[in-house]
């Protein structure tokens, strides 16, 4: 699977139209709505060159398998004057301590051709495509990705705001770019708490493509306009694979795979991952060949829309304004339809490869609202698991279409049991059964 392949694992580019509502950070989250409590920080009034927007609505941390407590979200960032304006530095600030940095990008952060994944190359245009540089033209736009890390949870401010440094207009009536420096746009990081789930898959050797948290790989840098907003609901989204017990995805003695039997995930039972209503089901898209992404031959992407770009799917209501949505699956494998209602653990489908996918796998996330256009990607953790290391992560840049290869070099040969923990990128992961 290469680069990219991996780019573009759901959804096809969409003809950008874009209506903004600068409004609060009030976020309706997994545990119900939670006003900001930063309190006390109330910003002075001032011209900032730069609009500075947030794309969920708020957040909270996950503590993920490296032990750390993450945080990501996107902000839009629009050039609302005049005059050309180039950033140079973006400071995550703690609202209660403005003098606590808790994340700051600059330089190659920001920008770097060289640099196709990692904490590199976060500023992109709208499209999520790369930039050249930090300049943005008057009425330009950029989305920013933002993730950063606590190594314990008391560490994690409630809210922070955004200094944003560089050369532009610093006020009106200038007329040659001038240094400015703004302390702008309170994110709220306590608008809930994780929804703990138990796993949508069982058994062993299962990896985590495209998950947590840094920008390169599909889902993290999935932004898309949809009703009118800038929506993120593939932010969390991880897609799972399975290897057999030598690290292998598919039959190595059948190179290239001949069809997506030689998989060892495809045809995997996909279950509940707590009670909830079915809301929405495709059940009717064919499989693809393995080692073909449809979106990029010419004749497979004509027959890809936003309805069935996922494949056979299932969205499930689990209450509390959490929605979790399945991808991929086989055709002809759903067990349920809409209405109904499952208990953790039933079996909704069996894991296929439909839709915009190269090979067999799950597409699994959380959001915050029914429509996955118009959602935003809500964090969760996992009851139990076991954690096994992690794959290379140059070797996934390196593999081909059809994932040869094995991918076990840095497997652990103990298991190490973790709970409440959401499985971080390429992290290697036995569920029970």
């Amino acid at each position: 699977m290469n680069t990219a392949s991996l780019r573009r694992s759901l959804l096809l580019p969409l003809l950008l139209g874009l209506a903004l509502t600068i409004g609060s950070t009030a976020m309706a989250s997994a545990t119900g709505p939670s006003g900001d409590p930063s309190g006390g920080t109330e910003l002075t009034n001032g011209y900032t060159p730069i609009a500075v927007t947030p794309v969920e609505p708020g957040t909270f941390p996950i503590l993920g398998t490296d032990g750390r407590y993450h945080v990501a979200y996107d902000l839009l960032l629009l050039n609302a004057s005049a005059l050309p304006a180039t950033l140079e530095q973006i400071d995550i600030v703690d609202a209660k301590d403005r003098e606590r940095v808790v994340a700051s990008y600059s330089g190659t952060q920001l920008v770097d051709p060289t640099c196709p994944y990692g904490n590199c190359s976060r500023l992109r245009y709208v499209t999520s495509q790369p930039v050249e540089n930090t300049t943005l033209a008057p009425s330009e736009s950029r989305i920013l990705y933002v993730d950063y890390a606590f190594d314990a949870k008391d560490d994690v401010p409630q809210a922070v705001l955004h200094r944003v440094t560089g050369t532009g207009e610093p006020k009106p009536g200038v007329r040659e770019p001038e240094p400015f420096d703004n302390l702008t746009t309170r994110f709220n990081l306590s608008a809930g708490k994780p929804r703990v789930i138990s796993p949508p898959l069982k058994g062993p050797n299962w990896v985590a493509f495209s998950g947590c948290c840094e920008p390169g790989f599909p889902h993290r840098d999935e932004v898309l306009p949809a009703n009118g907003q800038i929506n993120n609901s593939q932010l969390f989204a991880i897609d799972w694979l399975k290897t057999n017990n030598d690290g292998a995805f598919y039959d190595p003695g059948d190179p290239p795979p001949s069809g997506n039997e030689a998989y060892f995930d495809y045809g995997e039972p996909v279950v509940a991952v707590a009670d909830g209503t079915v809301i929405d089901v495709l059940d009717d898209v064919d499989a693809n060949a393995p080692g073909i992404q449809p979106a990029q031959v010419p004749e497979l992407a004509a027959k890809l829309d936003l309805a069935n770009a996922d494949g056979n799917h299932v969205i499930l209501d689990l209450g509390g304004g959490v929605y979790a949505m399945y991808a991929h699956f086989q055709k002809g494998s759903i067990l349920v339809k809409e209405g109904d209602t499952v208990k953790k653990g039933d079996k909704l489908a069996e894991l296929g490869n439909t839709g915009n996918a190269n090979a067999p796998h799950l597409h699994f996330q959380l959001m915050d609202g029914p429509n996955f256009l118009a959602a935003s990607g809500l964090p969760y953790v996992f009851d139990r698991f076991v954690f096994r290391g992690k794959v290379p992560l140059q070797q996934v840049l390196d593999a081909d279409n059809y994932i040869s290869g094995t991918y076990f070099s840095e497997r652990l040969e103990t298991g190490e049991p973790r709970r409440k923990q959401l499985p971080l990128d390429l992290a290697i992961v036995d569920f029970p059964r």
